[in-house]
């Protein structure tokens, strides 16, 4: 594979021809692992195929104009780009398929998605950034359609923050912001939000991004013509056409099997990109596809005869042969030479990458046989263990869940036995798990030393004539030190440049900074939070406003399927450390005052949770996720900004820490757990119970992913021996996953007295104004009668019932 592709401008016939040809084997190999990649998932040895066949000759094309610092957001069918860029070999595409385990022998995800899923690394084992501007970046790869989308506008954004933004460190990111973001979609996906959203938004901000739509047609089984208005993307963007009055987009169509007009198209579209600043979209249209979507099922069902014989006759290999040898450019016994060697390469990487992937299981299965031999020669239950032995060894082709199935279900007939290798077998599956666990559950969350859970805790320090003021203001004055010590940080959002947020959070600060990095966006939240994870991945250190958490929802998707899952996908060598900043709880109505943790807490595994109880807390978050290099979402109290908090003397340089609970109030009968805006009107329940000889003990949990790492909780509830966690969530959401986490991980069921029990809001969204709040969430009355009946049935003597 040609590592560093030539463009077609002022070279010799003979190179030209030596790249012609070079891109033609390029073409037949990707084919061929496309046919025997499908052969592969037929007989069993891959699970699923999902393939770029018939869009070979226009990802040639686009690798040509590809240059080193630009970055690719692109989907599963883009596999000859990637050869073409000489990132992925035909071994290790099978190894893809195979899912190998090993990083060395499957170089995107080490088996942890599916083949056809690509991406490069974006920094070194100890978490450093490598130098971008001198690799060729792909951003790992997502199945969900059109969710490559968001990323791509944040990694086109970036090299207009490093061109246009004085005082940012560009080394390792960005020369002068020349680089351009490329993403590919299919025709069909671009009927969903995640591309309309994008699309406007780039046209709006005038960013380095050229978007490949490959058209074939067809999404799935469905025509084109129930995916697109006119059954066609291009026409139905023509409005977005830039013209001498008007920015906007440069829309070029080219025929997907026209070699000389897509590198024509490309050359066009990458100049346009990297010196203007100017969106450009590609349609590539007269595309193939001839396996079909996938290995699920055959074309044949649902396409005519008519079309599957002009997909035959207009495939883009087909037609690139075909004008090869009409150009004289080479001959036919050329041609079939690089055909040949193409497949038998192909099948002898196929062949080897089995044999890699299965050499080692062959080890462990005979390891395994022998001492399972060697324990039913032992053991009375030798019929049983024979059986499994068995089974096992005429297993010609294992894989690791046969391997430890098998010994575990061993382990089950020797429990009653004397016999010493029961043992070694006991000590085999322990290590098996320990060996082989991690290599599908690791890099959820970061692992170096500088993770966001180990950078140390600093307290506000506050002088003798510090002030009291607005919680904003603490909030404000620390964003405005965070900006100033760090340059490469900015922040978006809806209402967030011009009036400094709709609570005043960050007033003042674009007048100071300017307004590309406190800026205002438009009503599209998918795209605000693609904006962070695309710059993050390009070393600056953006804050995504969302500006209430209900509106969570709608960038749910981006969140969880993208950035949730980023560093765990790439087995830790890409990092998106996007802070997203939004404001929730105790607002009084249906809209904007929903408490979704128990969803978010699920669906954002890989993202820290924050939950500030106020402003000053909330300040020292975003300092200490700025120490670090991890994605985390701070949700702040809405209710809080206007309540009084003295102003600390070291802003920008206290830092709460991540994964710690915080002991409010001292108390020896109960432990009350609660977070954010509840959390204050627990503290009030905890005063008015002290009047009847309660003396409750409140802890704020902070963090709630991670959550209390240092297990005070079960401290607490070893003093108190009773647990009311109090939440303002939907009656088993996030309070079930704190209970969880303290009866189960904690174990500290082991130190109650009384049942553990929750106090939520009521399965329905709060009702408006202030008696609607009252009736839907807990109040203090609330708090006070729950923990007044709990010590009922402890004492009820001493605490008669109430009602």
């Amino acid at each position: 594979m040609n590592n560093n592709p030539e463009t077609s401008k002022n070279i010799s016939f003979d190179d030209f021809k030596s790249q012609i040809l070079n891109d033609y084997k390029i073409a037949v190999t990707s084919r061929e692992c496309s046919l025997l990649g499908r052969r592969e998932v037929l007989t069993g040895k891959a699970k699923f195929g999902i393939f770029g066949d018939g869009k070979e000759l226009p990802q040639l094309a686009m690798a040509r104009a590809f240059q080193n610092g630009d970055f690719r957001s692109g989907y599963y069918r883009d596999q000859t780009f990637i050869m073409a860029l000489g990132q992925l070999t035909p071994k290790e595409l099978f190894h893809g398929l195979y899912a190998t385990t090993d990083l060395e022998l499957e170089p995107m995800s080490a088996g942890r998605q599916m083949g056809g899923h690509f991406g490069t690394y974006s920094i070194n084992e100890d978490g450093s950034w490598r130098d971008l501007t001198q690799q060729k970046n792909s951003s790992a790869d997502i199945s969900c359609t059109a969710g490559q989308m968001p990323r791509l506008l944040g990694l086109a954004q970036a090299s207009k923050i490093y061109r246009e933004v004085e005082g940012i460190d560009g080394t390792n990111f960005s020369k002068n912001g020349n680089e351009v973001a490329w993403g590919t979609i299919g025709n069909a996906s671009t009927s969903e939000g995640h591309f309309f959203e994008t699309f406007n938004a780039a046209g709006v901000m005038q960013v380095p991004m050229v978007i490949s739509i490959w058209d074939d047609e067809y999404g799935i089984s469905v025509p084109a013509k129930y995916h697109t208005t006119k059954s066609n993307i291009s026409k139905v963007l023509e409005g977005f056409q830039r013209n001498e009055e008007e920015k906007g987009y440069e829309i070029i169509v080219v025929k997907g099997w026209d070699y000389t007009g897509l590198i024509h198209a490309y050359e066009t579209a990458s100049d346009l990109a990297r010196e203007q600043h100017v969106p450009v979209m590609i349609h590539v249209t007269e595309l193939t596809q001839p396996q079909g979507h996938s290995t699920s099922g055959s074309h044949e069902r649902y396409k005519s005869k008519d079309r599957l014989e002009w997909e035959r006759e207009n495939d883009c290999n087909k037609r690139y042969r075909e004008w090869i040898l009409e150009n004289n450019i080479a001959n036919e016994a050329e041609l079939l030479e690089i055909e040949k060697t193409a497949k038998v390469e192909v099948r002898t990487a196929r062949r080897e990458a089995w044999s890699e992937f299965l050499r080692p299981l062959l080890k462990q299965k005979e390891e395994l046989v022998g001492l399972l031999n060697r324990i039913a020669t032992k053991s009375s239950n030798k019929v049983f263990l024979r059986k499994l032995i068995n089974e096992l060894a005429e297993t010609k082709e294992p894989i690791k869940k046969d391997l430890i199935s098998t010994a575990r279900k061993s382990l089950r007939y020797t429990l009653k036995e004397n016999i010493g290798e029961v043992k070694q077998l006991q000590t085999w599956i322990n290590n098996f798990f320990e060996e082989s666990q991690p290599k599908y559950s690791s890099e959820l969350y970061s692992e170096l030393p500088n993770r966001a859970s180990a950078i140390e805790g600093i307290a506000p320090s506050y002088g003798p004539d510090s002030p009291e003021v607005d919680g904003r203001v603490v909030l404000r004055d620390n964003f405005g030190a965070v900006f100033s010590k760090y340059p490469e940080t900015l922040v978006f959002g809806e209402d967030t440049g011009a009036i400094g947020d709709v609570n005043q959070g960050l007033e003042g600060l674009q007048e100071k900074f300017g307004p590309l990095r406190i800026a205002d966006t438009g009503i599209r939240e998918t795209t605000i939070i693609g904006q962070g994870i695309g710059m993050a991945m390009r070393g600056l250190r953006p804050i995504a406003e969302i500006q209430y958490l209900d509106y969570i929802l709608y960038a749910l998707q981006t969140l969880s399927d993208d950035l949730a899952t980023l560093r765990y996908r790439t087995v830790g060598k890409q990092k998106a450390p996007l802070i997203i900043r939004t404001r929730g709880h105790r607002l009084e109505g249906i809209w904007h005052s929903g408490s979704p943790m128990g969803g978010l807490i699920h669906l954002l595994r890989g993202i820290y949770i924050l939950t500030p109880r106020n402003m000053t807390q909330a300040a020292g978050f975003y300092n200490t996720l700025l120490k670090s290099d991890e994605p985390a979402l701070v949700i702040e109290s809405l209710n809080g900004y206007r309540l009084k908090e003295k102003m600390p003397s070291n802003l920008g340089e206290f830092c709460t820490p991540i994964g710690q609970v915080e002991t409010i109030k001292e108390g020896k009968d109960i432990t009350l757990l609660s977070y954010g805006s509840t959390l204050r009107i627990v503290e009030k329940a905890a005063q008015e119970l002290l009047e009847v000889d309660i003396d409750a003990e409140v802890i704020d949990a902070q963090s709630l992913l991670p959550f209390d790492l240092n297990h005070n909780m079960v401290k607490s509830i070893a003093k108190t021996n009773r647990l009311l966690i109090i939440d303002e969530d939907v009656p088993g959401g996030c309070s079930a996953y704190l209970l969880q986490e303290i009866i189960e991980k904690q174990q500290a069921y082991r130190y109650l007295d009384s049942a553990p029990q929750t106090l939520t809001a009521k399965a329905h969204r709060p009702a408006y104004a202030t008696d609607g709040d009252y009736f839907s969430k807990p109040s203090s009355e609330d708090i006070f009668e729950k923990v007044y009946s709990i010590m009922n049935e402890v004492n009820p003597v001493d605490y008669p019932a109430l009602r």
